[in-house]
């Protein structure tokens, strides 16, 4: 029998020996913009938590006084015993801050992409086209329908014009269009507005963004409501994707749009069906979380976008200028090292050395010769905080040869 595990070494080793190796740092307390992480106190800089919400005081009593008055689980799937009014309030409050009709609640992104996509798209008269780009919750998604499928190359409008004319030569019953709103390598984000245009002619064409890193950091006058709501096309894009692991400091999967979509999607969606609904405390913090960018922070994106400009402008002009840090548009930092152990070792010496926390980024996650490190701006990290990260990447990146 365990013969034929030797593979597990033998592949371990060959993933090690190319620093391609994830080693999981161990996080002893809230995620904030000093966090203890294995007994050193270090600035973060690679959290999700745009907004820095996770840690919210609001937050946590909304959690709190959740699992006083509905305890810690909901005991069941949705569709059978585990709809708590909560989870109600919650879908009510997203499709309001959405400006759309109706959303619905997932377990995670990954699931939603996984268990949406294959429904949408199931047949092989269907067609998906996909961003180059796109993130692997939605191409692994993409494998589990029968469609035909077909790629477009990255924010390319062009290519996507090119692919849809030749697809709908072949009379498809769907063409499914998917697009990232922000893709998270790179930070740069989807030509909504351009994509939308190119699809209308087509009236079997149905748009899917998934915008798990534009909420709560894209939107019109620092709305944190995303990039369908960037470019003002509510109600145009037909299904709109995103997540509460983020921006929104919690966690869950979320689909927006027609009220038609949402009852058709809570009764397709097997990964919803089959997955038992959040916890009281997670549906309760949503709910503030919402409130919070909306209506009593309202500057809390403002705030973030200011970090996001003075932090690009500074790496940029210390000499971490290649052309993929400059084109991102959000608060995604890519700074690109160009091989995996030098990405890990500025990484091991930024926390070492400098108590900063920016994990490397490598080969698979990211083409070979593009290894990175992905610093995630946030709108709790003070100036001093930035300035103290600027520093420590100017000092290793002249340590290592950079600039």
């Amino acid at each position: 029998m365990q013969e034929s595990m030797k593979f597990l070494s033998t592949e371990m080793k060959e993933i090690t020996d190319a620093g391609r190796e994830w080693v999981h740092r161990v996080l002893e307390g809230p995620s904030d913009t000093i966090c203890n992480v294995e007994g050193n106190e270090v600035i973060m800089l690679c959290s999700n938590n745009y907004l820095g919400l996770s840690n919210h005081p609001k937050m946590k009593e909304a959690a709190i006084n959740a699992v006083k008055t509905h305890g810690v689980g909901s005991g069941s799937v949705r569709a059978i015993a585990g709809n708590m009014d909560l989870h109600e309030q919650w879908e009510k409050r997203l499709a309001e801050f959405k400006e759309q009709e109706a959303a619905f609640i997932t377990s995670a992104g990954f699931t939603a992409n996984q268990g949406v996509i294959q429904q949408l798209a199931p047949t092989p008269d269907d067609v998906i086209l996909s961003d180059r780009l796109n993130h692997g919750s939605i191409i692994d998604g993409v494998r589990t329908t029968k469609a035909k499928r077909a790629v477009y190359e990255h924010c390319d409008t062009g290519s996507l014009e090119d692919e849809l004319s030749k697809l709908s030569k072949e009379n498809p019953r769907r063409i499914l269009v998917i697009t990232d709103g922000v893709f998270s390598m790179d930070g740069d984000h989807a030509p909504l507005d351009e994509i939308y245009k190119v699809c209308e002619p087509y009236s079997n064409a149905i748009i899917y963004v998934d915008d798990a890193h534009g909420d709560g950091v894209l939107g019109r006058n620092y709305s944190g409501k995303g990039l369908v709501d960037h470019y003002g096309l509510q109600g145009k894009v037909h299904i709109e994707m995103g997540t509460f692991s983020k921006a929104f400091g919690t966690m869950g999967g979320s689909i927006v749009g027609s009220k038609e979509l949402v009852t058709w999607c809570r009764n397709k969606t097997r990964s919803y069906l089959l997955s038992a609904s959040h916890p009281p405390a997670t549906a309760a913090a949503s709910i503030k979380a919402l409130d919070l960018i909306e209506h009593e922070e309202p500057g809390i994106v403002k705030k973030l976008w200011e970090n996001i400009e003075y932090f690009k402008k500074q790496i940029i002009d210390m000499g971490y200028n290649h052309e993929i840090t400059s084109a991102s548009t959000t608060a995604i930092i890519p700074i690109i090292f160009g091989d995996p152990l030098k990405a890990k070792k500025a990484s091991n010496s930024l926390y070492s050395d400098y108590g900063i926390f920016a994990l490397p980024i490598v080969f698979p996650m990211v083409p070979r010769g593009l290894d990175r490190i992905r610093v995630q701006a946030n709108a709790a990290l003070s100036k001093d905080q930035l300035d103290q990260g600027l520093r420590a990447f100017e000092e290793v990146g002249k340590k290592l040869g950079i600039f």
